[in-house]
C-alpha cells in the first residue's frame, strides 16, 4: 500500500498504487433539486452503449429514488454496514476549526474501503478494497421502490402540515448515477490483471477488453457498483464517459474538434447536469481556475459535493443536495458540507446565480465563462433553512460560455426571454 492524499477526506490515506494523475480530470455536477426522474438520460445511454446481448441488465447511467431505491438494490447501505462493522463507531467526520483548500469539508477519521480491507483475503491474497458481489436478484429491478417515500405516521390533524422547508416529514428524492471516474478507483485497485486504467489526457477510467478475464474483482470493489460483468464476452464493462465526444470526434456537434458533453448529460430535459474538464497539477491538486464553472461550483463555492466521499475513492461526480431532505441523511451521503451547500442554493448570490444558468445550455463542454452585467429586475425575500429571511437581488446579467478553443458556444441571460409569435402567421399565437 502507498500513501496518497485525498482532499475530500482532508487527510492522507492508503491506496494500492502510488500517486499518478492525469493532466485534466473529467468531472460533472448534478442539481438534484431539478431532477424529475424522466429517465431520458438513462435511455440515451442505454440506446448508445448497452443495447446488445449480455448487456440487458446494464444501466451505466440510472436514476434511482432514495432512500429505498438503488441499482443494484441496497448498494450503498450494504457497504456502509460493512464499513461500520470493520470500524465500529469510528466512521465519523472531525470538524476542522477552519477548513482549508486542502481539507474543505474537515477531516474524515474513519476507514476507507482500502484501509478496511487489510484483514480480508481471497484466492490472490489480501484484498485491496472492501466490497461485495451483488446477487442476481439485486440486479433484477432498476426501478424498484421508485417514488417510495420515507416518513412517520401523521396525526389526523396534521395532514398537509409537513411540506415546509427546511425538511419535509415525508420525503424522497431522485439520485442520478453513473461512473464517477474516481481519482483513486476501487475497480482499478482490485483488478489482478491491471486491465483498468485512467486515461492521462482526461482521467476517464476504462477497462482494457483484451486484458480483462472477467474475474469480477472490479464489480466487487467498486463501491458505487458501476463496473458490470457481461456473460456473453466474459469480461467486465462500465461507463466510458462517451470519450469519442470528449475527444471532439462527433462531426455534427464538434465540427472543429470541440469536446462535447456525454450522451446522458446532453439529453437532460430538466437542465440538471453540467459537465467539464479541470486542470490537474503534478501533485494531483486542482489548478485554481475561477472562471471554469466546474472549479467554481466544486472547489470555490463548495455548493456541489462528492457522493459518499468516505469510501475514499475521491469520486469526480458532484451533487447540489436537495433542500427538503433530513440533513442527517444528506450528511451521510455527501459529507459535512451539506448545510453550507443548501444555504447557498436557497439564496444564490449574483455570481452563483449566473453560473447556474449554464446547466444544459450547450452540448459543447464549457471551459470558461464570463458575465456581462445587466440591470436589476427583482428583489425577492427568501426564507433560509434556519428560518431567517434574506433579500435576494436578481440582475438580468448575460452569461457567456466558451469552448476549449476560446470560441463562444453559449450566450444566455438570467431572466428567461419571452417571444411573441406574429398572429398573422400562427393561429395559436399569444
Amino acid at each position: 500500500m502507498s500513501e496518497v492524499y485525498n482532499w475530500q477526506l482532508g487527510r492522507p490515506m492508503q491506496y494500492p498504487y502510488e500517486e499518478r494523475h492525469p493532466r485534466q480530470q473529467f468531472a460533472f455536477v448534478f442539481n438534484i433539486n431539478r431532477c424529475i426522474a424522466c429517465q431520458t438520460c438513462t435511455m440515451a445511454c442505454k440506446s448508445t452503449w448497452t443495447f446488445s446481448r449480455g448487456q440487458e441488465y446494464m444501466y451505466w447511467n440510472n436514476v434511482e429514488t432514495k432512500p429505498f431505491g438503488g441499482y443494484p438494490q441496497n448498494w450503498d447501505s450494504k457497504l456502509l454496514t460493512m464499513l461500520e462493522k470493520e470500524n465500529p463507531y469510528g466512521q465519523y467526520w472531525q470538524d476542522a476549526p477552519k477548513t482549508t483548500h486542502e481539507s474543505p469539508y474537515g477531516r474524515f477519521e474513519g476507514k476507507t474501503i482500502f484501509e478496511a480491507a487489510t484483514k480480508h483475503y481471497d484466492e490472490t491474497g489480501p484484498k485491496r478494497a472492501l466490497g461485495y458481489l451483488p446477487t442476481d436478484d439485486e440486479w433484477n429491478a432498476p426501478n424498484r421502490h421508485e417514488e417510495s417515500a420515507k416518513g412517520t405516521m401523521w396525526a389526523k390533524q396534521d395532514w398537509g402540515g409537513s411540506t415546509q422547508l427546511p425538511e419535509h416529514k415525508v420525503w424522497y428524492f431522485y439520485l442520478q448515477r453513473l461512473c464517477n471516474h474516481c481519482t483513486y478507483p476501487g475497480c482499478l485497485a482490485a483488478c489482478p490483471r491491471q486491465a483498468i486504467y485512467k486515461r492521462p489526457e482526461d482521467g476517464v477510467v476504462l477497462i482494457d477488453q483484451e486484458r480483462c478475464r472477467g474475474y469480477r474483482k472490479c464489480v466487487e470493489a467498486c463501491p458505487y457498483k458501476k463496473a458490470m460483468y457481461r456473460s456473453t464476452s466474459t469480461t467486465s464493462e462500465k461507463c466510458v464517459a462517451c470519450y469519442p465526444r470528449l475527444e471532439g470526434k462527433d462531426p455534427e456537434i464538434s465540427p472543429n474538434g470541440e469536446p462535447a458533453e456525454t450522451r446522458c448529460m446532453a439529453s437532460c430535459p430538466g437542465r440538471i447536469r453540467l459537465q467539464g474538464l479541470v486542470n490537474i497539477d503534478d501533485a494531483g491538486r486542482w489548478v485554481e481556475d475561477r472562471w471554469n464553472p466546474m472549479y467554481y461550483l466544486i472547489r470555490e463555492r463548495l455548493i456541489a459535493l462528492p457522493i459518499y466521499p468516505q469510501f475514499g475513492t475521491e469520486p469526480n461526480g458532484y451533487y447540489i443536495p436537495p433542500r427538503w431532505v433530513p440533513r442527517s441523511y444528506l450528511q451521510q451521503m455527501f459529507g459535512p458540507g451539506v448545510q453550507h451547500a443548501i444555504e447557498q442554493y436557497a439564496c444564490p448570490d449574483r455570481d452563483l446565480l449566473n453560473v447556474l444558468q449554464l446547466f444544459r445550455t450547450t452540448r459543447q463542454i464549457i471551459f470558461r465563462y464570463e458575465t456581462v452585467p445587466g440591470k436589476k429586475v427583482a428583489e425577492i425575500e427568501v426564507t433560509m433553512p434556519d428560518g431567517s429571511t434574506k433579500v435576494q437581488e436578481i440582475h438580468n446579467d448575460t452569461v457567456i460560455g466558451y469552448n476549449k478553443f476560446g470560441v463562444e458556444c453559449v450566450r444566455t441571460t438570467v431572466e428567461e426571454p419571452t417571444f411573441e409569435r406574429p398572429a398573422e402567421l400562427h393561429v395559436n399565437s399569444i
